[in-house]
């Protein structure tokens, strides 16, 4: 019986990971409508959505080599569709140098690493271990991206504003951390469930950095370029491109005409 109520109450926390994930997938939704509209990337970049399609696609492996990791594979599924449906949509609008360079990042990250791992699994991994194996890589991954909110934070202390932390952004994904978090622990699965407590963490003091500067008058800096506003992060392993959407649209919108399409030397701040 205890059993029973313990599954039923993962299959909850996972629905609602998959309801909040859903809708953090599509908040750049309204961003991308703008670019279709202008016919332009509006000097975005693209590898924010490169990392999160390499996330869904690494926890999209993942769930399909467990058994009934159905949530999972439901979300990411909808994950790798949206995420390769922005990319493709960003290559058509972007500037000839940015969108060869796209290409290639998704050719190198996405289809040749991707293929590389499921290769290495298939010939060097034993059976019984390539579970284990693929989740530690999902994790590690999870790890570095969940790391990345730190130099939207470090942002926020230096220019004392919180335009580039949207409240309802960073309450979102802490709620997707805490929705996974408890998810991967009532199924024992401490690739998931590890992540998510950085993710919560940081969700936790983005909010509180919110509270301490919103009412504060923002310090100016030096013009930045694009890729210094632009972290990678996600839901679920998947933040990463959502607030990198948010972060530009918001810089693009205050500093019309300083933000440079990016060449094949652009990078983003990890």
């Amino acid at each position: 019986m205890v059993f029973i109520k313990v599954h039923q109450l993962a299959f909850l926390f996972g629905l609602l990971g998959n309801i909040v994930s859903f809708g953090v997938f599509l908040s750049p939704v309204p961003t991308f409508y703008g670019i279709y509209k202008k016919k332009s990337s509006k000097g975005f970049q693209s590898i924010p959505y490169i990392c999160a399609l390499a996330s869904a696609t690494l926890l999209l492996f993942y769930g399909i080599m467990k058994t009934h990791a159905y949530l999972i594979i439901s979300i990411n599924t909808f994950g790798c569709f949206i995420e390769i449906s922005y990319l493709f949509l960003y290559i058509i609008y972007a500037p000839r140098e940015a969108r060869i360079f796209t290409l290639k990042l998704i050719l190198i990250c996405n289809i040749g690493g991707l293929g590389l791992l499921i290769l290495l699994v298939d010939l060097l991994i034993p059976k019984q271990h390539r579970v284990s194996t693929v989740g530690w890589v999902c994790a590690a991954y999870s790890l570095a991206v969940f790391a990345s909110p730190l130099s939207v934070m470090r942002k926020v202390i230096r220019t004392k504003s919180v335009e580039y932390m949207p409240l309802l952004l960073s309450l979102s994904l802490t709620l997707n951390a805490v929705m996974w978090f408890f998810y991967g622990l009532l199924i024992e699965d401490k690739f998931i469930a590890m992540p998510n407590i950085l993710g919560f963490l940081f969700g936790i003091a983005q909010m509180i950095l919110y509270m301490m500067y919103h009412d504060s008058k923002k310090t100016d800096l030096p013009k930045l370029t694009s890729t210094e506003n632009q972290p990678t992060n996600i839901t679920n392993l998947n933040e990463v491109a959502i607030v990198a959407v948010e972060l530009s649209d918001a810089r693009a919108e205050n500093v019309e005409g300083s933000v440079r399409p990016m060449t094949p030397n652009s990078s983003t701040t990890a």
